[in-house]
């Protein structure tokens, strides 16, 4: 699919690989929605990006209604939409058994709620406003999920989240089988250590740890990287119903 003038959903797309994902998409002259709970850094890159191609929406991925909303007034502006990349995601580390305690069963539910059910509830409604518009460059409209690493190798601590990451991997290829018939693909990128806020909330030394595992480039991910497999995604029409890990060959061992 060619992205000029056509209209992206970004979740999370006020910040980290959501961030770089939404200027990716703008620079190459598509429309963007950023879906997002950050009112201040949301309309700070409307603002700086300018409003006639980009969009903000103070929106709850969790919640139906509140998504809906948001969907509807993406229409509202831009009448159609093409694609949802779903960044919208949270890390917990926190061990199930510690000497704290056992893990609060609300803390694991939130992570699953967010990263997992939230990035559904999005595909869901996205393809069902999808489903009804008319191909475009031999397909409706393409989705990008976003997994870890950690849903192949967690970590201790990282139960809830290699969790969450492993289902989204899982749903791919259900969800690309069911889409093909309606014209639709879905693909899933599952980074590595990326440069992003979420990165900060890891202790220091897991981060070090990490990073003297990263074969080559030996660093960090650049989001602008992230970004770029997303246009990729969208502009190759044969890449549909995979996982693509984006880690410069990281295999985490246990830390």
């Amino acid at each position: 699919m060619k992205l000029e003038n056509k209209t992206f959903i970004v979740t999370g797309g006020a910040s980290g690989l959501g961030e770089a994902t939404v200027r990716e998409l703008h620079k190459r002259n598509a429309n963007v929605v950023i879906f997002d709970m950050n009112d201040e850094s949301g309309n700070q890159l409307v603002k700086e990006l300018g409003g006639e191609r980009a969009l903000f929406q103070n929106t709850d991925i969790t919640n139906e209604a509140s998504v809906k909303n948001a969907i509807k007034e993406t229409l509202n502006k831009f009448k159609k939409i093409h694609g949802a990349i779903n960044c919208a995601g949270i890390a917990v580390a926190i061990r199930t058994l510690s000497k704290k305690g056992v893990i609060p069963l609300d803390v694991y539910s939130r992570v699953i709620n967010i990263n997992l059910t939230g990035t559904f509830n999005v595909i869901r409604l996205v393809a069902e406003v999808i489903d009804k518009q008319e191909m475009v460059d031999g397909e409706k409209g393409v989705f990008v999920m976003t997994a870890s690493c950690a849903a192949f190798e967690g970590q201790q601590g990282q139960a809830a989240y290699s969790a969450s990451k492993a289902g989204v991997v899982g749903m791919t290829l259900p969800l690309a089988r069911e889409f093909a018939p309606l014209g639709m693909r879905i693909m899933t990128i599952a980074p590595g250590t990326f440069d992003t806020p979420m990165l900060s909330g890891l202790p220091d030394a897991a981060t070090k740890a990490i990073l003297s595992t990263i074969p080559f480039p030996n660093r960090f991910g650049k989001t602008n990287e992230f970004a770029q497999l997303v246009v990729h995604i969208i502009e190759n029409q044969y890449l549909n119903g995979s996982t693509i890990r984006l880690d410069g060959a990281l295999r985490l061992a246990k830390l």
